[in-house]
Order: structure tokens, then sequence, then C-alpha cells
């Protein structure tokens, strides 16, 4: 077991902050082998109940789980900062044409390792990702979340139409490959498949059926894609198909709304779409750097806690602007105060940190896996310089309570906030 002492932050069940100015969090292996987090808490209460255990002070520092990234496209890592007038074109000119380049598996595995260190700089540790059409994508980013001891969650991309010749794929060979993937990497360790179609326009409806067929197949693997991200792709979705309510129900009858679905930005809903995300279980992956960017709208928080269905953040890279959860979860405070169809909603800091770790596992079904620390989930945390830079410095020794802190880490934070990764228990090699 090894024990590390510092400040804690966690979360309770209601989306709460806990916080323990000194902490005591003691890993180690559970009877299956994990390393998970066998105790967290004040330090004084703790210690003597592990005599001898030798302990890693951290002074001045704040020891918080890994954060997760709800929605990112790790073949767009190359494609963040590129300028268009909104998605479709973005698509057209910027994320196809690099995206064919990953049907060789050279190049996929060397844009992995470039997704991963900048995940693991940010200290994001869990994600659920797409990948591109081809198989050799997935192969290659699970290849190297495997060596580097990561949560991943990713999938094949199905556009069986309205795609360019290097990223559309056939629609029966599409589905064999996702199902050949299912088997290769789902359940392996800590990763996990997601039944990936990139949204329903690039998708024929043969292909969509055949993915529905896969998820009830398959019920513990996850579902993503897009949804209600922009106009133009509404309209488009609509007249594509004509007899589905709304562009969200296209999903659900082909039976790939549940539990463990991701369904990315969720805009322009209306109530009933609110209601069908919260009734099938759904989560939608909210993402406000990449809605800002693409001006694409405002995720309304408003109506969202008003209906109840489960949300948390995303960076959405490429379209997202930045892998870092601080600029994520600013964004997210702005599009709040902003986008809502009553007047705007103030988050609090303990909530959007929330969004962006205990809630996004909430939202992935992995609430006692991933996503804080407490006794039982995975031994994945970060360590926290909050005077990592001179104005932060001023601005945290200043905090009056929690709330100050955290608010000050989201609007002043980067990745130089980040000393330390732990993923499975193991430090991270941080890449400078």
């Amino acid at each position: 077991m090894q024990a590390f002492r510092a400040a804690l932050l966690s979360f309770d069940d209601d989306g709460s902050a806990r916080y323990e100015s000194d902490g005591l969090l003691v890993i180690g292996p559970d009877a299956s082998g994990r390393k998970v987090i066998r105790a967290a808490g004040a330090y004084a209460a703790l210690c003597a109940n592990y005599p001898g255990l030798k302990v890693t002070h951290w002074p001045g520092r704040i020891l918080a789980p890994g954060f997760i990234d709800l929605h990112v496209h790790f073949p767009q890592t190359d494609v963040i900062g590129s300028p268009a007038e909104g998605l479709l074109p973005w698509l057209e000119n910027y994320t196809f044409p690099h995206e064919a380049r990953f049907s060789d598996h050279a190049y996929a595995a060397g844009v992995a390792q470039v997704f991963l260190d900048e995940l693991q700089r940010h200290g994001v540790t869990t994600a659920l990702t797409f990948c591109t059409s081809h198989p050799n994508s997935v192969d290659a980013l699970m290849e190297a979340s495997e060596q580097r001891g990561l949560r991943m969650i990713a999938g094949k991309v199905l556009q069986d139409r309205h795609s360019p010749d290097g990223v559309r794929d056939e629609t029966e060979q599409s589905l064999a490959d996702s199902e050949a993937l299912i088997r290769r990497w789902h359940g392996r360790g800590r990763l996990g498949y997601a039944i990936t179609p990139r949204f329903a326009p690039s998708c024929s409806e043969a292909q969509l059926r055949g993915a529905g067929e896969l998820a009830a197949c398959y019920p513990d693997v996850w579902i993503q894609s897009h949804v209600a991200e922009n106009k133009d792709e509404i309209r488009w979705a609509r007249e594509l198909f004509p007899d589905s309510r709304s562009y969200l129900a296209v999903y659900q009858d082909f039976g790939l709304l549940r539990d463990r679905a991701i369904y990315a930005h969720c805009i322009h809903f209306d109530d009933e779409d609110r209601a069908l995300m919260r009734d099938t279980g759904a989560a939608a992956a909210v993402s406000p750097t990449s809605n800002l960017f693409l001006g694409s709208g405002f995720f309304d928080y408003e109506a969202a806690r008003r209906v109840g269905f489960k949300h948390a953040l995303a960076s959405d890279v490429g379209g997202g602007t930045s892998f870092s959860p601080f600029h994520t979860m600013l964004a997210a405070y702005y599009v709040a105060r902003e986008g809502q169809t009553k007047p705007g909603i103030s988050l609090s800091p303990q909530n959007l940190w929330w969004q962006h770790t205990a809630g996004a596992a909430q939202a992935l079904g992995l609430d006692d896996v991933v996503g804080n620390l407490r006794a039982g989930c995975d031994a994945d945390f970060i360590v926290m310089n909050p005077k990592a830079t001179p104005l932060l410095a001023r601005k945290t020794t200043h905090a009056r309570d929690l709330d100050e802190l955290l608010f000050s880490l989201i609007v002043l934070g980067d990745d130089r906030v980040i000393e330390q990764v732990y993923a499975d228990g193991a430090p991270l090699t941080l890449t400078a």
C-alpha cells in the first residue's frame, strides 16, 4: 500500500464537494489485484490505522480525482484551432481530410502518443473518445492507453454515407469490424468500447439499425454520437429521417438511447427531447469551448436541471479549443450565464468541478469506479499546486472558502497546476 498526505478534494452524491485541508489518501490492491483507494479522509483521524506505512507528504498541494473527458476526438489532435465558418465546413475542409490518414496504423499510433500526452499533462485519466472509421485507429489508441494504464473508452466511427472517400466505410463491413473490436478490447483491463455512429446524417438506416442490434447484443458497451449541435445539421437530419419526431428521436428509433449512451452537444432541444434523455438514461456531453468556437449555440443548463437529465463536461477537441479541464469549466460558466431560456444561472465552482469528475463518472455509469476519492474507486488522482503561478498564488492565498479556492483554479489555472498524475496507482510521466 501507499499513503499520501495533502489536502483532499472529493465529492458527495449530491454533487457538493468535500475538502480536507490536511488529508490522508491510502491506495493499494483490492481482492482482485486492482489498484484502488483504500481510505481517504482527515489525516488526524486515519493515520493511526496505518502504523508503519510510509507516507509521502505534499505540503501545500491538493489531491483530487483525475479529470474525465466525456467527449473528445483523438484523431483531431492536429485539427485543433482550425478556422471555419461553422460545423459542416469545418468537417469538410479540415476534419475529414485529416482523418483519412488514420488508415495507416503507424500514423495513428504516433498521434495516439501525442493525444495521451496531452490528456495526462492536463490531468485527464479517463476519456470517452472517437477514433476514425478505420479499425487501425482503435487498435492504435487502445494499445497506447493499455501501456500507460489509462482508462479509455473508444470506438470506430460509423459513417457509410455523405462522407468523402478515405473516411466513408461500407455498411456490413463497418458493423463486422465494430463487433470484432468489441471482442478484442471491451473489458480488457481498463479499456471499454463505444459503438460510434458519427452522427445520424452520416449513417444509412441499415447502419444505424445494425448499430442498435450490436448495442442490444452487448448491453455493457457504451454508445456515443452527436446530436442537435448545429441548426444546419438539424435541418439535414430532419430531411433524411422525416418519420422521426426529432433529431434525437432518430437514435431512439434505432435502439441507441439507453444507459451508457453519451450524446455530445444536445443544444437545440425541446422538453420532449430532454425528457427522452432522462427517461432512457442517456447523458449529454456538454462541450462549451467547441460550441463557442464553431458558433453552434449554448447548452441550456436551466432546462436540463428543470427536466432532469444527466450531463457533464467534455473538451470535444479538435472542435474544442483546449484539452484543459480548467478552460472547459470556465467556458461552461460563461455559457450558463448567457445561453438559457430563462435569465442566466451561475454554476457553482463545486458543480463545475463535479461535472468534470464525479458527474462525468455518473454519466458513464462508473460512479463507484472513477471520478472520486473514496474507498473502492480506482487509484486515479492528480496532485495540484494552487500556487503554480504568481497570480494564482496571490488569489488562492486569500481564498476565504472552498468556492473561492476552486473558482480561482478554474479561472486562472492551466496545465502548470498539474504537478503529478497517478493512473491505476502509478505515477505517469508528464511532458513539458
